[in-house]
């Protein structure tokens, strides 16, 4: 018995609880997103049956018109350059006016994730046929990691009592084995960003994803992609400005509302972001959604696009550091939690007054979260990281989901202790919690997991 085929015998075909299909879609801005990150591969097939390779995806349109221009696509092994299009549903093609529209004339890719199964023709104002893909439902799923429900009620669940009677050496090989489980889909996903753009750009992307946490880590990830890596390389000097201002939280208003000694920063930043706006800036319909509200100051985006700042300036240490053999854990966090920044030290907007004492730019624990989430999967799959070497980082800081999911599984936080002080031990009960707690909407009754522990040596 392994954990893998213990959720293949289970799920594989699914015989308690059935897929909707009516399922719903994200926002298109978040299929956006995951379109360009590259978490639907790159190889696909039209709904007329031509072979589609996406050879670049292109740069984000900031204006009206085609979602990503510039992209490189082989059609039938064709290649061809243009504009590439997205919505939600095939039928938004017409719906939204794009046959009609010359801005669409170039367009050179349709890319959908609903279809109506009518047979829909795909045209330009010019009467030329767009190849367009379908993504399925199942596809959109797998790249959000996404569980048939969002949460399960903290109570203990049936598989406290199978548990309680389980040998300490079969629960560290059970959280073992889902810890690598998770690890193995943390790197798939990395590594297909990887393959759509560079090793880089997914570093740097999975750093402004992690900054994001849980609210703003769609919008840490669109203003990444929206100003890559590459281009802050080419042109350092403007990175704090750009960044600053792609995200939205600079114009003209906010010089007159900033305390006084936060003027001559603020002047700094528009100087260069005034100069550079037009190739950044966005129309309002395609602005990054940032959420401000039931932030704690010191998760404010503002100071999270700041760490990012701080990373890019000190670009060459943290990649080597990320993708040091040995990975050490002690040392990305370190260089993390000391990044310097001369302003943000003791701030927590471009608006608030200083603070008394200094904060850290990126803590501890979003560390922690970073290595966790991105940074120790790769390393455990390229070997430069062991598993032991990843048992021994320690986090005694669960969060909520992790809380839910120990007193489930163990009856309540104090049994559940043992195994809530260590990353790998957060990861495995977070892919346990995901994979069967979120799966079943039989408030535990109808769960399989119970029955197949009773069967874990």
């Amino acid at each position: 018995m392994t954990y893998s085929f213990l959720l293949e015998s289970v799920w594989h075909p699914p015989l308690i609880f059935a897929e909707d299909p009516a399922e719903a879609l994200p926002l298109e801005l978040e299929l956006q997103a995951l379109w360009f990150s590259g978490a639907f591969g790159k190889k696909f097939q039209s709904v007329c049956g031509k072979e589609i390779h996406i050879v670049q995806f292109g740069e984000w349109n900031r204006g009206a018109g085609p979602d990503f221009r510039q992209a490189a696509v082989e059609i039938d092994g064709e290649l061809h350059h243009g504009p590439i299009e997205l919505d939600r549903k095939a039928q938004d093609w017409d719906a939204h006016g794009h046959a009609e529209n010359p801005a669409f004339r170039e367009v050179i890719l349709h890319v959908a994730f609903r279809s109506d199964h009518r047979e829909i023709f795909t045209r330009t104002v010019d009467h030329r046929h767009v190849p367009q893909v379908i993504i399925q439902i199942a596809a959109v799923n797998e790249a959000l990691n996404r569980p048939l429900r969002e949460t399960a009620i903290a109570h203990p669940g049936r598989c406290f009592a199978p548990l309680k009677g389980m040998s300490k050496i079969a629960i560290e090989r059970l959280l073992k084995e889902a810890a690598m489980l998770r690890a193995a889909a943390k790197f798939k996903h990395f590594s297909r960003v990887a393959a759509a753009h560079s090793a880089d750009a997914a570093l740097y992307h999975a750093t402004a994803e992690t900054l994001g946490y849980r609210s703003n880590s769609l919008a840490m990830c669109l203003l990444a992609q929206r100003v890559p890596l590459a281009l802050l390389k080419v042109e350092p000097d403007l990175t704090e400005a750009v960044l600053f201002g792609t995200a939205g939280f600079l114009n003209a208003d906010v010089y007159d509302t900033v305390p006084q000694d936060s003027r001559a920063y603020l002047r700094q930043l528009w100087d260069a972001w005034w100069k550079n706006r037009s190739r950044f800036e966005v129309s309002a319909e395609r602005k990054i959604p940032w959420v401000l509200h039931g932030q704690r100051p010191a998760n404010h985006p503002q100071r999270r696009i700041a760490a990012l700042v701080a990373i890019t300036h000190d670009w060459a240490r943290y990649r080597q550091l990320a993708l040091a053999s040995p990975f050490s854990t002690k040392n990305v966090v370190d260089f993390l939690h000391a990044l310097p920044h001369v302003f943000w030290r003791n701030q927590h907007t471009l608006t608030s007054e200083p603070t008394a004492q200094p904060i850290s730019l990126f803590g501890r624990q979003h560390a922690l979260e970073l290595v966790a989430n991105h940074l120790a999967p790769l390393a455990l799959h390229e070997k430069r990281m062991t598993f032991y070497e990843y048992y021994k980082v320690r986090n005694s800081a669960a969060n909520d989901k992790v809380k839910r999911c120990a007193i489930r599984l163990f009856g309540s936080l104090d049994q559940a202790k043992p195994w809530t002080k260590r990353v790998c031990h957060h990861q495995a009960l977070l892919q346990i919690y995901r994979d069967f707690c979120l799966e079943d909407v039989s408030n535990c009754q109808r769960c399989p997991f119970p029955e197949q522990l009773s069967q874990w040596r």
